[in-house]
């Protein structure tokens, strides 16, 4: 063969080598392009054809050897495709491997749409909790709440943390959607339940003969809209469990905005329970019950009462024998007679316990006790059926009532009397104040209100009213 024809023949070898190397690399093109295909349909259908050929061209030889034989000057001519065909190789993951790596991110895809939707529906649920909050009318807001209660029960049950539903490789090992944050934010709606319940602090409670200012404590005030304080009075009978499930005796009072109030116009010397209910939306918890006292009934000495040979004094609170004759009118209600220098209270007490202290100012001849409106005024009180009293005279100590007189024997150094009345229960007890001694008490059935009566032959006596009742005397026996 002559030397034309076989430069002939590597031309067309040439050319057909050249052809070959354009087409691999429009293949390389073309499948970079695919690459960055973002619609899934479109990229496998790119992918299928790619993939066909690519085979066709693994197939061809790396070497392309030229047909024919060349004299030494052509010997080592030889076209090397070795860099090409590694490139169209890296092509393999256009294979079928390619398609399950497809199927993996579609499933991942829709796991992220769906987790998605979760984020979506659990941020609409928040969005709706809080405007529930803001609702005034509380049947709506009730029907409102029990809704959103339900959906947040189905949503906190779902898992904090969403793991992929499918194997993937080491690129994706770390992925998951936490949820921690959205799940605090869910529990969180716990403040839609009722306040806690307050507590009534009895240590802060302060009161005088007819107020009570009642103190409490809340745990949790600042979910509390208001508060509402109930009241009735305590009996020594009254079951406090039964008082509290039957509120037709209580007094309300409701919308209170602090955490405290003083309650007006209450009975004298008489005990209450008292209960604090703090309220919201939800609903309202109350205190445990607390029993809170009135103090007794304060009174002074009546002046147009006293016998004309006493003298009141210190704020008609002092009662004292005035030797000098006075020009004191013989008032019907004034005390009058030979020896039976007295004075009553200006006071009339027809219920409650009421105690007041007489200070005895050097006095060895006195009495002190209570007397009927009807008693009367020209006798030595205790020697009738409508007066009841404790006297002293010298060093002789007795109580009297009826014209009976029972002997006693307190401390011979007394300066205080304490005076314990209890009209509802029907008893009149003494005491050395100071020392808390108890010395005798009277049971009566009271048919009509009665006043502090005193008399006095000696000296001066002086009365502390409006006070407490000593704790020790709340809890004792008045005949102990």
């Amino acid at each position: 063969m002559s030397k034309v024809v076989r430069l002939r023949k590597l031309a067309q070898q040439i050319a057909n080598c050249k052809q070959f190397v354009e087409r691999s690399s429009s293949l390389i093109v073309q499948a970079d392009q695919a690459l960055k295909e973002t619609d899934h349909a479109r990229f496998l259908q790119t992918a299928k054809s790619i993939s066909e050929r690519v085979s066709m061209a693994t197939a061809t030889s790396q070497v392309l050897i030229p047909e024919i034989n060349l004299n030494d000057t052509f010997d080592a001519f030889a076209l090397d495709f070795s860099r090409e065909k590694k490139m169209l190789e890296g092509l393999d993951y256009l294979t079928g491997q390619c398609t399950a790596s497809v199927v993996r991110l579609r499933k991942l895809a829709q796991q992220i749409a769906n987790c998605k939707q979760f984020v979506e529906r659990s941020s609409s649920l928040i969005v709706q909790a809080d405007q529930a909050l803001k609702e005034t009318d509380h049947a709506r807001f009730l029907q409102t709440a029990k809704s959103i209660s339900e959906r947040v029960s189905m949503a906190t049950a779902t898992s904090q943390v969403l793991i992929p539903e499918i194997n993937l490789n080491d690129t994706f090992d770390a992925f998951a959607l936490d949820f921690s944050r959205e799940k605090k934010m869910l529990e969180g709606l716990d403040y839609l339940t009722a306040p806690n319940a307050p507590n009534i602090r009895e240590e802060l409670c302060t009161a005088s003969h007819d107020t009570i200012s009642v103190h409490w404590t809340s745990e949790d005030e600042f979910s509390v809209v208001s508060y509402e304080l109930q009241y009735t009075i305590s009996t020594g009978q009254t079951n406090v469990v039964s008082l509290c499930n039957s509120m037709d005796s209580w007094m309300i009072v409701p919308n209170i905005k602090q955490n405290h109030y003083t309650v007006h116009g209450l009975q004298s010397g008489t005990k209450y329970i008292f209960i604090v209910k703090a309220m919201n939306q939800a609903g309202s918890r109350s205190s445990p019950p607390a029993k809170l006292k009135t103090n007794s009934q304060p009174f002074k000495l009546d002046p147009k009462s006293a016998h004309r040979k006493l003298k009141v004094s210190h704020d008609n609170l002092t009662v004292e024998r005035d030797e000098v004759s006075s020009m004191k009118s013989h008032a019907q209600d004034r005390f009058g007679g030979t020896g039976n220098y007295g004075v009553t209270g200006n006071v009339f007490i027809d219920s409650g316990r009421h105690y007041w202290e007489v200070l005895i100012g050097g006095s060895t001849w006195f009495a002190i006790g209570i007397a009927y409106k009807s008693a009367p005024k020209h006798g030595w009180v205790g020697k009738d059926s409508a007066s009841w009293v404790l006297s002293r005279c010298n060093t002789s100590w007795a109580v009297r009532h009826n014209s009976k007189e029972f002997p006693i024997e307190p401390s011979p150094h007394m300066r205080r009397l304490g005076v314990l009345l209890d009209y509802d229960s029907g008893s009149l007890a003494f005491y050395d104040a100071a020392g808390t001694q108890h010395l005798y008490t009277f049971d009566i059935a009271f048919s009509q209100p009665i006043c502090p009566v005193f008399s006095v032959w000696n000296k001066c006596l002086t009365v502390l009213t409006g006070l407490p009742i000593p704790d020790h005397l709340e809890i004792s026996d008045p005949h102990d």
